[in-house]
């Protein structure tokens, strides 16, 4: 059977959830950043050159992407305590 990990004063489950949390958070971001120069040197109508302005919107939605899947890893850990 699986054996449930004690929680710690700030209602986390130790090294392993904050491992696993850091993993997604700079998987999200990169993925955003990725994504965002994709759509700059990929999307047809749009000058295909990565500027400082296309730059800052790749890390914005990487910034916004990571944000997204933290919120939604914690949503699932919240289930997961019962709150």
């Amino acid at each position: 059977m699986h054996e449930q990990q004690p929680e710690d004063r700030n209602g986390t489950r130790g090294p392993e959830a904050e491992d696993r949390r850091r993993r997604v958070s700079v998987t999200a971001f990169v993925a955003g950043v990725v994504a965002g120069l994709g759509f700059f040197l990929f999307f047809p109508g749009l000058p295909h050159v990565i500027d400082w302005g296309a730059i800052l919107v790749a890390l914005a939605a990487g910034v916004a992407a990571r944000a997204g899947c933290l919120a939604w890893l914690g949503r699932g850990e919240a289930g997961r305590r019962g709150r």
